[in-house]
């Protein structure tokens, strides 16, 4: 008992050491070392800890974020698949998924004010196209080459609702602001935007005139050439205008004195203001990692707002003041026609939705938004969102109707499909990483792919 006790005990600083395990033959005939299993150190443990629960944390993300994307893709599929005549065109919006095979129309914004002048000068062409009169001439473009080339050939847009998409509080502050601009504003450009773009040769034409010099039959010697050449790349230098976004039409300060025009409809085409969160900043790092691993939130929220805006199946006025929960109307009992018609009423600067939607975001722009510009007057992206009750209460927001809503718990559940199509099989992991990366290919591919016979007769055909 003694002898066995003792022989367990590990090995003091004077006596001699176990001799190691001897290696695997197969592991030496192949060259390999003599591995030894054993527990990592504690800094291992830490270390394989941290990365393990980031990197289960990231793919289990991405993983879910797939899904949610593909399941509101398969809710609008269904509208990529219906036949379109030939003389259609499909319905556009601004701008969709591309799982519905929508046409859309992208006004982009490079600097603070694009957004809205875009969105004004294109609800100036609807009401020019409209009868309403204006002296401004157009110039020609592609985009109204394309447009007569389809009304000669008879080519119309397809019926149905049309919708605006808008990016970013930014972008819906500049939204709001074009909305107002282009129904409350003149068709015709004010008196100053007129001085801005006149050309500039003609002013310097008219300078050079009343300071005394009159133009001159003689022909240039190479003398006069060499004096003249500088003052002539002095006035090409000169722009004609100032570069930036174009200035406004009105002032949202003339909201209550402009008339309301003949084009306006009863109701504006619904809209849905989806959040863009971006941040900065070092000490916002935690913010911006739990946003990294959790983009699959994100999706489900930009995801529903899109699909609520492809269906088209249901849309409600945006909520005032005098909003209540049991006050809210489904998508087919609402009224669109707005109670104020012509009389012109004060700008409302009270708590609507159109002024509190994504407000949250405001908080997160970089401090490089909110220095002050002497030169620019107009901050649209600072100022409050100031609006016409006569254009507000045309304003509608699409939402999700009951129905798509219980069909897309249906596809998440992998209950249901695309309308009119059968789910697919389910393909393995390792399948489906072979037809990636590998050198196969899936069933769809297969059966697309043309049988050939013998084409070369060496079976004796």
């Amino acid at each position: 008992m003694a002898d066995s006790s003792s022989s367990g005990a590990p090995a003091g600083p004077g006596q001699p050491q176990a001799a190691p395990k001897p290696a695997n033959p197969a592991f030496r005939m192949l060259g390999m070392p003599n591995f030894r299993f054993k527990l990592p150190s504690r800094n291992w443990m830490i270390f394989l800890a941290v990365t393990g629960s980031f990197t289960g944390a990231l793919i289990y993300d991405r993983r879910e974020k797939r899904l949610t994307q593909q399941k509101w893709c398969e809710l609008v599929g269904h509208l990529g698949k219906e036949p379109l005549p030939v003389e259609q065109m499909r319905r556009k919006l601004t701008p969709i998924l591309t799982a519905a095979d929508l046409d859309y129309v992208v006004i982009e914004g490079r600097r603070e004010g694009d957004v809205r002048a875009g969105a004004a000068e294109k609800i100036r062409k609807l009401r020019r196209k409209a009868g309403e009169p204006s002296s401004v001439e157009e110039d020609p473009s592609v985009e109204s080459i394309v447009l007569a080339t389809r009304e000669h050939l008879g080519i119309q847009d397809e019926p149905g609702p049309k919708g605006d998409l808008v990016i970013g509080r930014h972008t819906w502050k500049e939204y709001v602001r074009g909305v107002h601009e282009g129904w409350l504003g003149p068709l015709n450009p004010p008196a100053a935007l007129v001085e801005l773009s006149a050309p500039g040769e003609a002013e310097l034409t008219m300078k050079d005139t009343a300071a005394g010099d009159t133009p001159s039959d003689t022909p240039e010697t190479p003398e006069n050439k060499s004096e003249t050449e500088p003052e002539k790349e002095e006035k090409k230098e000169k722009p004609s205008k100032p570069a930036g976004p174009e200035p406004a039409y009105i002032m949202p300060t003339e909201y209550s004195s402009a008339s309301l025009p003949p084009s306006l409809p009863p109701s504006f085409d619904a809209s849905v203001p989806v959040e863009f969160p971006h941040i900065l900043g070092f000490l916002n790092t935690p913010v911006r990692i739990y946003r990294f691993l959790t983009q699959r939130r994100l999706a489900e929220s930009v995801g529903r707002d899109v699909a609520s805006l492809v269906l088209a199946n249901s849309a409600r006025p945006y909520r005032d003041a005098s909003f209540s929960a049991d006050s809210e109307l489904s998508g087919a009992s609402i009224d669109p026609t707005p109670s104020p018609e012509d009389s012109p009423i004060e700008p409302a600067r009270g708590v609507y939705e159109q002024q509190t939607v994504l407000e949250h975001e405001e908080k997160e722009w970089h401090k490089s938004v909110r220095k002050e510009d002497e030169e620019k007057k107009e901050r649209e992206w600072l100022n409050d969102v100031v609006l016409d009750p006569r254009i507000a209460s045309r304003m509608q927001r699409a939402t999700l109707s009951p129905e798509d809503e219980a069909r897309s718990h249906r596809l998440a559940d992998k209950t249901e499909y695309i309308i009119g199509e059968q789910r697919p099989p389910h393909v393995p992991f390792w399948k489906r990483m072979w037809i990636k990366y590998g050198y196969g290919e899936d069933e769809e591919t297969l059966r697309k792919n043309p049988i050939l016979g013998n084409i070369d007769g060496e079976d004796g055909a």
